[in-house]
């Protein structure tokens, strides 16, 4: 359909404005809440994402583009709520205690959101009785934490050995990221998965929320 066609290509220049006013239109025509979402507000983020990972855009245009999704959110939440549409899985997400960068945990928060997933976003310096309480509050499916400074790297094992001493580690998908971490690290420390970037953590996320599921 022409105007989810539009949709999709107004998010991806990060035009909020042109995304809001379409998806008000949509609305009105009898256009199918869930197809809004899935084709129009989420396939262009899942564009935005490929082309982040690739290298053919920027962090300035991944903002834009998940500003401009946000605003279309903001008019189909109601429809959506209205009509019981369940997300992919529910995330929380945040910086480890210590550590105040937030950039990459943000995009991270974007593309979680543009995969279809609830995000519950904790902000930055999270200790692990945020991280876990948090998670069970929301029934999240995923625990995703962030750092960027070597120094606080083992803040995100205290939140594993925690969810260890309580039980509930196989309870969660743990997902590590941010410029210091890599693979060997996610393993010494029990994670479940490292990933690079924001984009493929959102793919992967998806993949083992449905693989848990099945």
């Amino acid at each position: 359909m022409a105007i989810i066609q539009e949709i999709s290509e107004y998010l991806q220049k990060g035009r909020a404005k042109n995304v809001k006013a379409l998806v008000e239109q949509a609305l009105s025509e009898g256009v199918d809440a869930k197809e809004i979402l899935n084709d129009g507000l989420l396939s262009g983020m899942m564009i935005i994402g490929e082309k982040f990972k690739n290298n053919e855009v920027f962090v300035p245009e991944v903002l834009v583009a998940a500003r401009a999704m946000n605003t279309g959110l903001t008019v189909l939440e109601p429809k959506l709520a209205e009509i019981g549409n369940e997300p992919v899985g529910r995330a929380v997400i945040g910086t480890v205690k210590g550590d105040l960068h937030d950039i990459g945990k943000n995009l991270v928060a974007m593309m979680l959101k543009g995969a279809g997933f609830e995000v519950c976003d904790l902000g930055v310096d999270v200790d692990a009785d945020t991280f876990i309480s948090k998670a069970e509050e929301t029934s999240a499916d995923l625990i995703c934490m962030s750092a960027l400074l070597t120094t606080t790297m083992p803040n995100m094992k205290d939140v594993i050995d925690e969810l260890n001493n309580r039980g509930l580690r196989d309870k969660y998908i743990v997902m590590i990221g941010g410029a210091p971490i890599n693979d060997s690290f996610a393993k010494q420390i029990g994670a479940d998965y490292y990933t690079p970037d924001a984009a493929t953590c959102a793919e992967t996320a998806k993949k083992a929320v449905m693989e848990k599921a099945s």
